[in-house]
């Protein structure tokens, strides 16, 4: 029998994160917890959606704990007692404002209380499983894995019977995004439905009298571009159409981008990779790099070209005749300047590479990536001892 307690907040993490362990086997204890927070209805979402998956059989209990006495001492804009929740990006500074004091070590603390508790009554082993992500670790200290190593290691020191409970963070290196496909592979091996199980949860921070969010704070924009890079609208009810609350999450989304793009790249990178514009020919400085060694999207450092992909064109630029094969490049018609052309972009960014034409190499499909080296960070092979 496989144990795991866990915090379900009715919030998209913690449900996908309940849907991941059901599909895995567990019996699962869900502790929700009313703290005081602004969003309250999302409690009301979490015990809807327990409902709906006990009515499909699954093994899994829940309880509310009730904290707003406690927690009604500390000050955030979270909570009832604090200021307007702030709108805009979910990475912009502001947004730590919506932080709760040590509200995930209280958390956290409580959990493993009942994790002792259940492994005690039944002499088992048991799994504390929180569904924190690298989405978080910006914002929020108390999510990141140095945190939950040394509050794992507290707890286990302070109690009896601790050898038999663990943390367990399976999100802990992924993102909405990650999250919300694995809750798709599980809702699916579950034979429960995607959208009755999302319209059972609540991100917003800032809901309006009737559950529905405007899509403007920062939880609300990262839930719905998340959606977005899934390929699917979100079942969640919004105070205005998806499409117009989709188009302002990916507008904040591109202004966040771009300020930190003209921060991070030189004035040259920021041109060809944002401006879709060109370095002169024989001038970048991996147009004659024969090292061997990868080549990665200077914006998000996916993975583009290997160095046994390059070949010498006479072009000057650098040339492949393939690209690798999880770059996924997009191919976009080009007609500018007078001319027909293949434009290649970084699928994850967006960010212009350069141009794709049809006289390269016959032995590997006859293709030439013609690629602007500022477009692309190198990273030499490491020499073997």
């Amino acid at each position: 029998m496989k144990q795991a307690v866990m915090a379900l907040s009715g919030g998209m993490d913690s449900t996908a994160l309940a849907l991941h362990l059901l599909e895995r086997g567990y019996t699962v204890t869900a502790l929700s917890f009313n703290y005081g927070q602004k969003h309250e209805i999302e409690l009301e979402r979490a015990a809807s959606f327990i409902a709906y998956v006990r009515h499909h059989g699954l093994p899994i209990s829940h309880e509310i704990v009730d904290l707003r006495s406690a927690m009604s001492l500390f000050k955030s804009d979270l909570l009832e007692s604090g200021g307007e929740v702030p709108e805009g990006h979910y990475e912009e500074e502001r947004m730590k404002a919506t932080v709760v004091p040590n509200r995930n070590a209280i958390f956290a603390s409580l959990l493993y209380g009942v994790a002792l508790s259940i492994s005690g009554q039944h002499e088992c082993d048991v799994e504390v499983v929180l569904g924190v992500h690298s989405g978080d670790h910006a914002i929020y200290p108390d999510c990141r894995p140095e945190f939950y190593t040394a509050l794992e290691r507290a707890l286990a020191l302070g109690n009896w019977g601790s050898d038999r409970i663990r943390f367990t963070l399976p999100y802990l290196h992924g993102d909405k995004t990650s999250i919300l496909r694995d809750a798709e592979r599980s809702i699916s091996v579950l034979n429960l439905d995607f959208n009755e199980v999302f319209q059972r949860t609540m991100t917003s921070y800032h809901p309006d009298a009737e559950g529905r969010s405007h899509g403007k704070t920062g939880s609300d924009v990262e839930r719905i571009l998340a959606f977005h890079a899934v390929g699917r609208p979100d079942p969640l009810e919004y105070t205005e159409p998806w499409e117009m609350v989709l188009e302002h999450a990916l507008n904040l989304e591109r202004e966040h981008r771009d300020a930190a793009y003209r921060e991070r790249l030189t004035p040259l990178q920021y041109h060809v990779t944002r401006e879709a514009g060109t370095e002169r020919a024989f001038t970048g400085i991996t147009w004659d790099e024969q090292r061997p060694g990868t080549y990665r999207c200077i914006c998000c450092s996916t993975l583009l070209f290997t160095s046994s992909m390059k070949f010498d064109s006479g072009c000057g630029w650098p040339s492949f005749h393939s690209e690798h094969q999880d770059a996924n490049i997009r191919r976009i018609l080009d007609q500018s300047h007078g001319m027909t052309r293949t434009e290649v972009q970084c699928s994850q960014c967006d960010a212009h590479l350069g141009h794709v034409f049809d006289d390269g190499p016959r032995a590997y499909g006859g293709e030439r990536y013609c690629i602007n080296s500022a477009s692309m960070h190198f990273e030499p092979q490491e020499e073997s001892e």
